[in-house]
């Protein structure tokens, strides 16, 4: 990062900023603080609007609670099979016209599937937003699904599948390593889905899962831009207020169980090199207030990564000649369990259980000696940064509320977030260490290169909704 320089002008940014700078929110006006805005029809859809008036334009995203882990054995891949037929047709509107529609109004549309959630946005001029939300409520409970469209669609989500998995080393190996460490909880499954389940796929399991997951009270809509909260509110009134409600499907616990032992795991396949990912099974945020440990790892996780000075580009690819390149990896915003990854390729010379070994040690030193202050200091802006620039782009702001209201976290504790992780301490990023970085709590996974064919693969179909 660059530094925070920039951005304090801007008055959007206001309590952040104060924040930042540990001054307190109390003095602030109460119109400083109610922005974002909420409302909740009488069919259970809640509407969020965060007014931002920097440009004449305006995102609209739906939120569903579903995603891949909400999926069955035997139907992996139907959440995101729905996300690509939800651009299909409805009685009025037909097959591709959404996307169509959307561009004709000068804006971009897509859509997203997660382990977590789905999710379908358009980024569009401000007073395109009442057909924006005709459109999508009309999706939300029309959608047609027609069996010969999904003849088609289901043959480009194989299609992704090959190009962006099967033909991907690294995808490879990843989806492999999630696979093995976890055996109970459905985070084991990948999120395009198996490749046998999705050749025995029927329009049914699309059809049974949009009809049990889309409906309002299973959503939330998310408005970011020049707009007024009361105008979006009577909008979203008439295009969603209209569409019923029904009872979801109970949600059942499922606790990944204890680990008892290092597992370890060898993907081969044609690579140029060879990889080494271990990942370590730790919490993410669950209390906003209560919890400090998902605040340490998003600490380490910055000291160990993400800069020139970080220790692992320092000590491992510089000073060591360990790796060519070495990093991390750590959500703690997901409604399942949290893994935090070190991913690296051992330098010409080095074999890939010394970069195992290089990874450990830097680990073993963190828990022995901890992190110095230039260290966290370093961290901290780097993070703090990341967090405020998110706020320069409306989407990145619509995707901060949505995910953190997907993973039961309220959009309202942004700010106490940033607080949060600006006050962690050299010695919780220690205790974190020693707790989580232990093999009963490891699973390493491990790239055999082969050799790369003579010719690749061409697709000759498109991917894109």
């Amino acid at each position: 990062m660059s530094g925070l320089r920039g951005i304090l002008y801007r008055s959007l940014h206001q309590t952040a900023w104060l924040t930042l700078l540990g001054m307190s929110l109390a003095g602030l006006p109460q119109t400083a603080l109610s922005n974002p805005f909420e409302y909740k029809l009488a069919n259970g859809l809640r509407i969020i609007v965060k007014e931002d008036r920097r440009a004449p334009t305006a995102v609209h995203m739906v939120w569903y609670h579903a995603g891949s882990m909400d999926e069955h054995n035997g139907t992996t891949g139907v959440a995101h099979l729905l996300e690509h037929m939800m651009f299909k047709g409805t009685p009025s509107v037909g097959a591709g016209e959404f996307s169509r529609l959307v561009a004709a109004a000068g804006g971009r549309d897509n859509a997203f599937t997660s382990k977590d959630y789905t999710a379908y946005f358009q980024q569009i001029p401000k007073q395109k937003l009442a057909q924006m939300m005709r459109l999508e409520a009309d999706r939300m409970h029309h959608l047609t699904l027609d069996p010969k469209e999904y003849a088609q669609e289901i043959k480009v989500v194989m299609e992704e599948r090959r190009l962006r998995t099967d033909d991907q080393p690294q995808a490879r190996l990843f989806e492999q390593l999630t696979a093995t460490a976890f055996q109970a909880h459905p985070y084991r499954t990948p999120v395009v889905g198996w490749m046998n389940d999705l050749e025995n796929m029927t329009v049914r399991d699309a059809r049974a899962w949009y009809e049990r997951w889309y409906a309002p009270n299973n959503a939330f809509v998310v408005v970011v831009g020049d707009v007024d909260h009361r105008e979006v509110f009577q909008l979203a009134e008439k295009h969603y207020g209209p569409i019923r409600p029904h009872t979801l499907p109970e949600r059942k616990p499922q606790i990944e169980p204890a680990q008892d032992g290092i597992r370890r795991l060898t993907v081969k396949a044609p690579a140029e090199l060879p990889v080494v990912a271990l990942a370590y099974k730790t919490p993410v945020l669950r209390d906003v207030e209560k919890d400090t440990e998902p605040y340490a790892l998003q600490m380490l996780a910055a000291v160990l990564d993400g800069h020139d000075a970080a220790r692992f580009t320092r000590s491992l690819v510089r000073e060591q000649r360990l790796a060519v390149s070495a990093g991390t990896s750590y959500d703690a915003i997901s409604r399942g369990p949290g893994l935090f990854y070190l991913v690296g390729s051992p330098s010409e010379g080095k074999t890939r259980a010394e970069l195992e070994a290089g990874f450990r040690a830097e680990l073993m030193r963190i828990a022995s000696e901890g992190v110095t202050a230039e260290e966290l200091v370093r961290a901290r802006a780097q993070l703090v940064a990341s967090q405020i620039y998110k706020r320069d782009s409306m989407f990145a702001q619509a995707m901060e509320i949505g995910q953190l209201e997907t993973a039961g976290i309220p959009y309202t504790a942004e700010t106490r977030i940033l607080e949060k992780l600006q006050a962690v301490t050299a010695e919780q990023v220690r205790e974190v260490v020693k707790k989580y970085f232990r093999d009963d709590r490891l699973t390493v996974a491990e790239l055999d290169p082969q050799p790369l064919p003579k010719t690749s693969r061409k697709s000759t179909i498109s991917t894109r909704h």
